[in-house]
C-alpha cells in the first residue's frame, strides 16, 4: 500500500470520526469526547497539507502564522486556537455530511434524466426552467449541481450548429445555473452561508432566517431572470427548436426527494433545539443511505451498500482534500484572526459601536463580495467580520437581520468573486477565465442585486 493510499484511508476515517464527534456535540451526547475534535483536525491537516497544491498549502501556512502571532500577543491563546479548530471541525463535518447526498445522486438515473430535461427546454423558458430546477439541484447536490447541470448544458449547446447562437446559449444557460445556485445560499439548510452565519451570530437559527432568506433568494433569482429577458440577444438566424426529452413528470423524483429533505429538516428543527449543522449531519447521510438501498434493491443490497460506503469513506471523501483544506482553514483563520484584528482596531481608534447600524448592515452586502475579488473566501470573510461587530441589541436590530445581511453578501460573492468554486466551474465549462465570469458576465447583475439587497436588508432590519 502506497503512502498516498494510506493517507487517503486515514484522512477519510478521520473525517468520519470528526463528523461523529460534531454530531455528539450538537445533540448533547458524550460531551467528554469533545476535546478530541481539535486533535483530530490537527491530525487531518498534518496529512492533507502534503497532498494539496501550493495555493491550499498557503492557507495552512497562514493559519500557522496567525497562531504564532496570537500566542505571542494573547494570554488566552490556547482557548482561542481550540475554538478555531472546533470551527474547522464543524465545517469538515458539514461538508462530509453534504457530500454523501452528492455521491448517491451522481449514480441516480432519475437525477440525470431530470437534468437533461431542464437543459433541453425551449429558449423562451430555458432560463426560468434552469433557475427553478437549478435551485432544486443545488439543494441536493451543492456544488455538484454546477458540475451536473453545467455538463448537460454544454452537451445541449453543442447540438446547435450556428456558432453565434451556440455562444449565446452557453452563456445564458451557464449563468442561469450559477445564479440558481447562489440564490439558494441565503436560505438553504444545506448551505455553508446559513450554517456559518447562524453559528457566528448569537441568538439566531435556521428557522428564523429561512423566510427572509427566501425573500433574498427571490430577489437574486428574479433579477437574474429580468436581466436575461431585458438584454436577450437579437439573433440574425432563428435557432432550431427541439422538444425536450421527457415531460415535467421527469422532475417528480427530484421534487419528492426535496420534500423529504425540507420536511425532515423543518420537523427536526421544531422538535429539537439542535442547530442546523447537527440536524443536517444526521438527516442527510440517513437520506443518502436509504437512497443507496433503493438504487441497489434489485441486486445484493447490503453488500452493494457496504461497498459504496467503504468507497465513499476511503476513496471519494479524501478526493475532496483541496476543498476541505480551503474551507476548514478559512474557518480557522477567520475565527482566530478576529481575535488579532479586534485589539488592533481598538488601538487604532476604530470603534464599530460608533458606526451607524444601517451602515454596518449594508456594508456586509458589499464588503464580502469586494473581499472576494482579492481572494478572500466567504467563510473567511464572515468568520473574521462577525466577531468584530457590536451585538444586535446594541444596534437596535434583531440578530436575524445580521444573518440576512451576511448571507446576501455571501451570495453576491459567489456570483462575482473569481476565486469561488462557482465562477471557476462556470468559467471552466465556458472556456473563459473565472475573472471574466465574475466581473464581465456577472458585473451588472452583482451591482443591481447589491443595490436591491441593500434596500431589502434595511427594510427587514428597521421596518419589518
Amino acid at each position: 500500500m502506497g503512502m498516498r493510499s494510506l493517507g487517503d484511508k486515514v484522512s477519510g476515517l478521520l473525517l468520519c470520526a470528526i463528523t461523529v464527534l460534531v454530531i455528539c456535540n450538537e445533540w448533547g451526547l458524550a460531551a467528554w469526547t469533545q476535546p478530541l475534535k481539535a486533535m483530530l483536525v490537527l491530525a487531518l491537516m498534518a496529512i492533507l497539507v502534503f497532498q494539496v497544491r501550493l495555493s491550499r498549502k498557503a492557507f495552512v501556512a497562514v493559519a500557522v502564522l496567525i497562531s504564532i502571532a496570537l500566542a505571542a500577543t494573547h494570554a488566552g491563546w490556547r482557548a482561542i486556537v481550540v475554538d478555531g479548530l472546533v470551527t474547522s471541525a464543524f465545517i469538515g463535518a458539514f461538508f462530509t455530511a453534504l457530500s454523501t447526498l452528492r455521491s448517491v445522486a451522481a449514480t441516480s438515473p432519475a437525477i440525470q434524466r431530470a437534468g437533461t430535461f431542464l437543459a433541453g427546454q425551449r429558449p423562451g423558458r430555458r432560463y426560468a426552467a434552469l433557475t427553478l430546477g437549478g435551485q432544486a439541484f443545488a439543494l441536493l447536490l451543492n456544488y455538484g449541481s454546477l458540475q451536473l447541470l453545467g455538463a448537460l448544458a454544454m452537451a445541449n449547446a453543442k447540438l446547435e450548429p450556428d456558432a453565434e447562437i451556440r455562444a449565446h446559449r452557453i452563456r445564458r444557460m451557464l449563468l442561469a445555473i450559477q445564479r440558481a445556485f447562489v440564490s439558494t445560499l441565503p436560505w438553504s439548510p444545506l448551505s455553508f452561508a446559513v450554517a456559518i452565519s447562524i453559528s457566528v451570530i448569537p441568538g439566531t437559527s435556521w428557522s428564523q432566517a429561512m423566510l427572509p432568506g427566501l425573500v433574498t433568494s427571490v430577489i437574486l433569482a428574479g433579477i437574474g431572470w429580468t436581466l436575461d429577458t431585458v438584454f436577450k440577444p437579437h439573433l440574425a438566424v432563428t435557432p432550431t427548436r427541439t422538444a425536450p426529452q421527457g415531460t415535467w413528470a421527469t422532475m417528480l423524483p427530484l421534487v419528492a426527494l426535496l420534500a423529504v429533505l425540507v420536511v425532515g429538516v423543518v420537523s427536526l428543527a421544531q422538535l429539537t433545539d439542535v442547530r442546523i449543522v447537527g440536524l443536517v449531519a444526521v438527516l442527510v447521510p440517513s437520506i443518502a443511505l436509504v437512497w443507496m438501498f433503493i438504487q441497489h434493491w434489485s441486486e445484493v443490497p447490503f453488500a452493494k451498500v457496504a461497498r459504496r460506503i467503504s468507497d465513499y469513506v476511503l476513496q471519494e471523501l479524501p478526493g475532496y482534500r483541496g476543498e476541505l483544506v480551503l474551507l476548514m482553514m478559512a474557518g480557522y483563520i477567520g475565527t482566530v484572526g478576529a481575535q488579532l484584528v479586534g485589539p488592533l482596531m481598538l488601538r487604532a481608534g476604530l470603534d464599530l459601536s460608533m458606526v451607524q447600524p444601517w451602515l454596518i448592515l449594508v456594508s456586509f452586502v458589499w464588503i464580502i463580495p469586494l473581499a472576494g475579488q482579492f481572494g478572500m473566501n466567504p467563510i473567511l470573510a464572515v468568520t473574521l467580520l462577525a466577531p468584530l461587530i457590536p451585538e444586535a441589541a446594541s444596534l437596535g436590530v434583531e440578530p436575524t437581520a445580521l444573518v440576512v445581511a451576511l448571507t446576501a453578501g455571501w451570495a453576491l460573492s459567489g456570483a462575482s468573486s473569481p476565486f469561488t468554486a462557482t465562477t471557476l466551474l462556470i468559467g471552466h465549462f465556458a472556456g473563459i477565465s473565472a475573472l471574466r465570469v465574475g466581473v464581465v458576465w456577472n458585473g451588472a447583475y452583482t451591482l443591481v442585486c447589491g443595490v436591491v439587497l441593500s434596500c431589502w436588508v434595511l427594510i427587514y432590519a428597521f421596518v419589518l
